[in-house]
């Protein structure tokens, strides 16, 4: 099996996001696909079968299966128009989510998300345990977005990951005003086995929706600001984001798995 390494939501290995990216002729069990993720370790392996004319996309992270993730869409994607549909400049997926399409228009890859609805819910004691901070706001999605007022306190926050498991929703989405973008944010997802997302695709389909209403545009640009960094171009329009980012490539390998064969129904 062929397994592509590509850093996304970036032009620079070693920045962004990394993914692991199997494109297979045929379904492998989850057992399987959950023990290469595991193997790998990073925030997300993704695996993607031909079906007719689109990909059928599959994100895991080292804590099980998830049913969105971006910027291992957007590797996805780049590995797909580059190596298995040269020439093409779109390609569909069918996922948990429904259909996602993403189209390369120069070196970025443009994809076509649901926004998350946001329910505003109360700060709590266990929000400011959990962060270290006071959050001006809270809203729930599938994660939790809390919101604070200075971008200082995104990038020095050193959450508490124990209390950050006993919060509601998937991941914590931390966010504030840039100050050369439109906000700056942080992702900490110790429920799904990472203990910071270096740059969260499906958190900005929070993040996106919330400074969108809050600052009355369209056009969000917003910067992740881990360790590793990454930049990303959001775009709103009726209930859908546009997110869009660039890709850079690490690695190609082949993986050998010693020991284990499948059969083309995917039964080891």
């Amino acid at each position: 099996m062929r397994q592509f390494v590509v850093d996304a939501f970036t032009d620079t290995v070693f920045k962004g996001n990394p993914a692991a990216i199997c494109v297979m002729e045929g379904w492998i069990p989850e057992s399987l696909m959950m023990s290469i993720t595991l193997e790998n370790n990073f925030s997300e392996t993704a695996f993607a079968v031909k079906e007719g004319s689109s990909y059928r996309l599959r994100w895991f992270t080292p804590g099980g299966e998830i049913d969105l993730c971006g910027h291992a869409t957007l590797a996805a994607a780049y590995v797909i128009l580059r190596f298995y549909e040269v020439g093409q400049t779109t390609v569909i997926f069918q996922t948990m989510s429904g259909q996602l399409t993403v189209e390369k228009d120069g070196e970025l890859y443009k994809m076509d998300f649901p926004a998350y609805e946001l329910k505003q819910v109360p700060v709590s004691g266990q929000m400011i345990e959990a962060t270290g901070a006071v959050p001006v706001e809270a809203w729930m999605g599938r994660d939790l977005l809390c919101v604070f007022d200075d971008a200082e306190i995104i990038r020095t926050m050193k959450p508490n990951q124990e209390c950050v498991k006993n919060l509601d929703g998937l991941i914590l989405q931390v966010t504030a005003p840039g100050n050369d973008v439109d906000c700056i944010s942080r992702s900490f997802a110790p429920k799904c086995g990472v203990a910071e997302d270096p740059v969260c695709g499906s958190g900005h389909c929070h993040i996106a929706p919330y400074w969108a209403k809050r600052l009355n545009k369209s056009n969000i640009i917003a910067v992740q600001a881990s360790a590793r960094g990454g930049k990303l171009y959001c775009c709103m329009n009726e209930g859908r984001v546009t997110l869009a980012g660039k890709a850079a490539l690490y690695a190609i390998s082949d993986l050998v798995i010693e020991g284990i064969s499948v059969n083309s129904e995917g039964t080891p």
